[in-house]
């Protein structure tokens, strides 16, 4: 009964941490990995840095953002921050 008594208060612990931290950015992760894998060539996005633009290209790992017309830079697709499409 002692040792019963002791693995409560650790497993309610667990079950906290499970459902405050790890479950919620598990599901923010899968978000993102989607948003990723949806990046289509016009697409207008905003990366990590802060950097507006349009994709031009894409490929398995890179994109290509056309910045402001004429300047293209290339970047990692794990730097796009979002997708700022008006729909």
């Amino acid at each position: 009964m002692d040792l019963f008594g002791a693995l409560i208060p650790l497993l309610l612990m667990f079950a906290i941490f499970y459902f405050l931290l790890i479950r919620p950015q598990q599901k923010r992760q899968k978000k993102v990995q989607e948003m990723h894998s949806s990046l289509q060539k016009g697409d207008k996005i905003i990366t990590i840095g802060g950097v507006h633009g349009t994709v031009d290209a894409i490929d398995e790992n890179r994109i290509v953002v056309d910045v402001d017309g004429n300047n293209k830079l290339t970047f990692d697709r794990q730097a796009v921050r979002e997708i700022i499409n008006q729909d």
